[in-house]
């Protein structure tokens, strides 16, 4: 998931990983329906880049029992073609930042 296709320093992945890391803005999806949280996350996404935000922190939660609609469509909704062009990565957040019920996403600079 890391990366998607652009060579990061293993630096910058083992930050990613230890979550050593600086959120410029974070969204929480928490309490959304899934409609609701896609059209939230593009906004969010497309606000972020125009404000010059490089890493953002999105909060899904991990859903009842891990089964979270949020969380198992976030990256679907990444990889829609009005997002792809704008991401250089995305991770999953280190624990303190919400390990799997949150994700890291790196926004290209524009």
């Amino acid at each position: 998931m890391l990366g998607q296709g652009v060579a990061l320093s293993k630096k910058n992945i083992r930050n990613f990983s230890k979550g050593n890391v600086f959120i410029e803005d974070k969204l929480d999806l928490h309490g959304f329906n899934e409609i609701e949280a896609n059209n939230l996350l593009e906004d969010f996404i497309n606000r972020s880049i125009e404000n010059g935000k490089r890493l953002v922190l999105v909060i899904t939660g991990k859903g009842k029992e891990g089964e979270g609609v949020i969380k198992n469509n976030i990256i679907s909704w990444l990889n829609n073609k009005s997002l792809r062009s704008k991401i250089l990565a995305v991770n999953y957040a280190a624990q303190k930042h919400g390990g799997s019920g949150a994700i890291y996403i790196l926004l290209k600079k524009f």
